[in-house]
């Protein structure tokens, strides 16, 4: 059953990724919406969690009519930006590139070239992350960035593909560090998600988002320091047309700054676009995957008191002396 299930799907995706590049920007967009609300409906558990987050994170003197307005917005936001990677190949045609306009990135260039530093382009799971990646080989020399292994191993090479028709490149897990950051010393530059949770054990640090604490990766971070390179974040902005717009603008911290510190910058920059759009995150994800022991601040149900994270935010508090 296993076997025929992974058949399945690398089939379907296989038919999405010849089908989808002959759409029309506008039935992308329809597309997308009508496959956020579908799973909006069907996926409880998703949901469940997504309100949940919603409740914590942004308080609860939200009703419970707007936040399933923001979890809907999350599914369709969700749906759009997988639609859109599915569309990538046409968007690499020169006749269709206007459809995502990049921003900032001469600018970002000139610096780098006149200060012979490399760059790590950092995002969230918000807005269209795919097309963020993107934007990067749009605006200047391709990065290079890990992606995670499919449980279905048929479906790894599809997504390499579809993600690196811009320039990218995408490598695996094993042995990524080390050559990012020979990549990036050398002037190259590399790409990250900077929201993405870790067990407390591993390359993490605690960052405070929407006044909770979670344990987050802090490899972008550790690039940052050891390579001495400049900290770009990107910003979508997907439009009704179809369209989108990418803009890069340099973090800026100070030299001595711990890897605590960077990674909390990161966030920081972006939160506040969240919360006036906070639609755009992705709410059923499990981003607050341990809390403080007693805490009074309420955290999601799925929340777990966990002695490493209590000595992990201890730590934290001190000046990082890298991993």
């Amino acid at each position: 059953m296993k076997k025929l299930r992974h058949f399945i799907e690398t089939a379907l995706c296989r038919l999405l990724a010849w089908w989808i590049p002959h759409l029309t920007r506008r039935s992308c967009v329809h597309l997308a919406n009508g496959l956020g609300t579908v799973a909006f409906k069907l996926d409880r558990r998703g949901r469940t969690v997504a309100l949940e987050n919603v409740r914590c994170a942004l308080g609860p003197s939200l009703t419970d009519g707007l936040r399933r307005e923001i979890v809907h917005a999350s599914y369709r936001n969700f749906a759009r930006t997988m639609v859109d990677l599915f569309w990538s190949p046409a968007l690499a045609r020169p006749e269709n590139r206007h459809f995502l306009r990049v921003h900032g990135w001469d600018a970002l260039n000139e610096r780098a070239a006149r200060e012979r530093r490399g760059i790590i382009y950092v995002s969230l799971h918000a807005a269209n992350w795919e097309w963020s990646s993107l934007s990067c080989s749009f605006g200047g020399p391709g990065a290079i960035a890990v992606a995670e292994h499919f449980k279905n191993p048929g479906l790894d090479a599809i997504f390499k593909t579809l993600r690196e028709v811009t320039g990218q490149m995408i490598i695996p897990q094993e042995n990524s560090m080390l050559r990012m950051l020979r990549t990036v010393k050398r002037g190259g530059r590399a790409a990250f998600l900077c929201d993405l949770s870790v067990p407390p054990t591993q390359a993490a640090t605690i960052v405070r988002a929407f006044g909770l604490e979670m344990s987050a990766s802090i490899l972008h971070a550790v690039l940052a320091q050891r390579a001495d390179a400049l900290v770009a974040c990107v910003d979508t902005y997907s439009n009704s047309d179809g369209s989108c717009d990418a803009r890069v603008s340099v973090l800026e911290h100070p030299p001595g700054a711990t890897l605590r510190e960077i990674a909390q910058a990161c966030w920081d920059h972006f939160e506040p676009s969240l919360r006036r759009e906070p639609g755009l995150w992705l709410w059923p994800y499990k981003h607050f995957r341990h809390k403080p022991h007693a805490t009074a601040t309420e955290y999601p149900f799925y929340a777990n008191e966990w002695d490493a994270f209590d000595k992990l935010r201890a730590e934290s508090i001190l000046p990082s002396k890298g991993i």
